[in-house]
């Protein structure tokens, strides 16, 4: 490639190549300002960690095509890039058609739609070749801070002089939703603005993993046994009754999750799984028998408020009556568990 002269940015060294400075442009061009500056940083964090852990431009990478890629990776979120796939893939297209039309060669443009269609995509990225690799480093600098201790010091606070961040990490993940929004497929399931737009839905709107599974009509069925899973919110009652009667503490503190909250008794609040097993076995080793009446159940999503009249006995003991209330929420495999477990709360 020819060199041709480019706009200085405030002393950075950008590649001056004729294709780099119209990449530059095109970015530029097409993207809102704050998508440009945070392409122009990845680049130049990215550079600058490849400095730091002994990569030389040319000998280690091919510095113009880490730079083009890095400048384009975001045009998926610009009108002309915006298409009926996730945005890196829009995106990953129209730069190979921009590049194809500037004469790069098919090889160099695999390597860029590799580095804008991944940078997404987490241990990937970096099994794809070092300029694959850069960019994606560079990315989750200016994102995430991932490596931003190993920047020189000062270089930071020099970049955002001249590029500032304006808010970057959540205007553009807010640009991803707004996309997602409009035009559901550009948000799978399992793809990262699908991740994104999940939280910005009524929750159950958009599958998951397990929904997927359950739905593909083969029958496929979870490990644990049927009898031993809540498949509402209303079956955890009645499994508590019968696995405490067994004395199945396994079973028992199963039905709770790792960081559940249980009050055995007004004024002792338990969390965590150690804490609760250890105090169900209490109950398993006294003899503690409770019977559960469900008074109401009351859904939302994936949560559950439940009430019950619990019937307590115990050797030597009263019977003690009271009204429970707990809180249950829907696993990813789809049983329910309890997250608070409180049989004295209405006292």
């Amino acid at each position: 490639m020819t060199s041709c002269p480019t706009r200085p940015f405030a002393g950075f060294d950008l590649p001056d190549t004729e294709l780099a400075v119209a990449a530059l442009r095109y970015a530029e061009e097409l993207a809102e300002p704050y998508v440009f500056r945070h392409s122009v940083r990845g680049y130049l964090f990215g550079r600058a960690l490849a400095t730091q852990r002994g990569l030389r431009p040319g000998a280690d990478y091919n510095d113009e095509l880490v730079f083009v890629a890095g400048v384009l990776h975001d045009i998926g979120l610009s009108d002309a890039g915006n298409g009926d796939q996730r945005f890196e893939v829009d995106g990953a297209d129209l730069a190979a058609r921009f590049l194809r039309e500037h004469g790069m060669p098919e090889s160099d443009v695999a390597i860029v739609w590799d580095a804008i269609a991944l940078h997404t995509s987490d241990q990937i990225g970096a099994r794809k070749g070092p300029e694959v690799s850069l960019c994606q480093t560079g990315i989750a600098a200016d994102i995430l801070g991932q490596g931003r201790e190993e920047l020189p010091e000062g270089f930071a606070d020099s970049v955002h002089a001249v590029f500032p961040r304006d808010d970057l990490a959540y205007a553009l993940s807010d640009a991803i939703v707004a996309q997602a929004l409009d035009n559901p497929l550009k948000a799978g399931p399992l793809s990262f603005p699908g991740s994104l737009l999940r939280r910005h839905l009524p929750s159950g709107t958009l599958p998951d993993w397990y929904d997927l599974i359950a739905g593909a009509g083969w029958g496929d069925r979870p490990a644990r046994s049927g009898e031993d899973v809540a498949r509402s919110p209303r079956e955890l009652a009645g499994l508590f009754v019968r696995h405490l009667a067994a004395g199945d503490l396994d079973r028992l503190a199963g039905l709770y999750e790792p960081g559940a909250v249980f009050v055995p008794e007004p004024g002792t609040v338990l969390t965590g799984a150690e804490a609760v097993h250890e105090s169900l076995r209490r109950y398993v080793e006294n003899g503690v028998r409770i019977g559960l009446t469900l008074r109401r159940v009351h859904e939302t999503g994936d949560l559950a408020l439940l009430s019950s009249v619990a019937t307590v006995d115990a050797p030597g003991r009263p019977r003690v009556t009271t009204v429970t209330t707990e809180v249950a929420r829907r696993q990813p495999d789809g049983r329910w568990l309890y997250v608070v477990d409180d049989p004295s709360f209405n006292d």
